[in-house]
């Protein structure tokens, strides 16, 4: 029988992951099967611990289910531990090892599909939530100038810094979290960034971050993590004069580093991207 894999969220039924693994595994030749599960808002460790028994090798978790598989993840990786959330779960033995695929997903497509070296740049973070928190760690090993976390609540930027200037990573302090600034919109007042990236919720509600208007450095990347429609803030980035992009590469990205924790191989990003494109 072939290995069976899900991913676990609360609404369920729009996911994409099904569709991109099995592409993933016809590509890569390997023997595995792969359903979106949908677990109750109050039951989401046992839903988890029933596909386990049940024989199933891993799991990817979506919202709002990442926080709690943090907790029910008996080891935790390193981006993991910094993110506070985990979106990947590799079952084994007595337990499973949760691990965060967002970040390395973000990074793998601003830098190997966009074309973008992020080393010096200005990166501006809007939101502070388990989006955001999920990317910090990959985009400051790739050595930015800075990074501001922008959010309505001002602490909440704060404290999010604060948390990561506070890590400790294999050689001591994270690299780079001593270049990190929160707080709020308006304290980007006079300021410029080369990549604006939005990890908040306001583009799920039609919705457009106060940005100032003159926040877009020449040549500036603004990179918006929903995918699959135009939303109000890429508009307002392309009559800002920014480029844009959407979250959809880093969808598949995010996928296919899950698929390497599980199965050990990575697929070919690219004509899985260009599939949902087209689709």
């Amino acid at each position: 029988m072939s290995d069976a894999y899900a991913v676990f969220g609360n609404p369920i039924a729009h996911s994409k992951s099904p569709l991109i693994h099995a592409e993933f595994a016809r590509q890569t030749g390997q023997d595995m099967r792969y359903a979106a599960l949908l677990a109750p808002l109050d039951g989401f460790p046992a839903a988890v611990r029933a596909f386990q028994l049940a024989g199933g090798r891993g799991a990817n978790v979506t919202v709002p289910f990442k926080a709690q598989a943090f907790d029910l993840a008996t080891r935790r990786t390193p981006r993991a531990q910094a993110a506070g959330a985990v979106n990947t779960l590799k079952f084994e033995a007595g337990g499973s090892v949760g691990d965060n695929t967002d970040g390395a997903g973000l990074v793998r497509d601003l830098v190997g599909n966009l074309g973008l070296s992020l080393a010096d740049k200005r990166i501006l973070l809007m939101g502070a939530g388990g989006a955001a928190r999920g990317v910090i760690l990959p985009l400051l090993e790739q050595k930015p100038a800075s990074m501001f976390v922008a959010n309505r609540t001002a602490l909440r930027a704060v404290e999010l810094v604060n948390h990561f200037c506070s890590l400790e990573g294999a050689e001591g302090e994270i690299q780079g979290a001593n270049l990190m600034q929160g707080g709020s919109y308006e304290a980007l007042a006079g300021r410029q960034f080369d990549v604006v990236i939005n990890a908040t919720a306001a583009s799920l509600a039609g919705e457009l971050p106060p940005l100032p208007e003159d926040v877009f450095a020449v040549d500036a990347l603004a990179y918006d993590m929903m995918y699959g429609k135009d939303t109000p803030f890429l508009a307002f980035a392309r009559a800002h004069g920014a480029r844009t992009a959407d979250g959809l590469g880093m969808l598949v990205e995010q996928a296919a580093e899950a698929f390497q924790v599980w199965r050990g191989v990575r697929p070919d990003t690219a004509p899985v991207i260009q599939m949902l494109r087209n689709a």
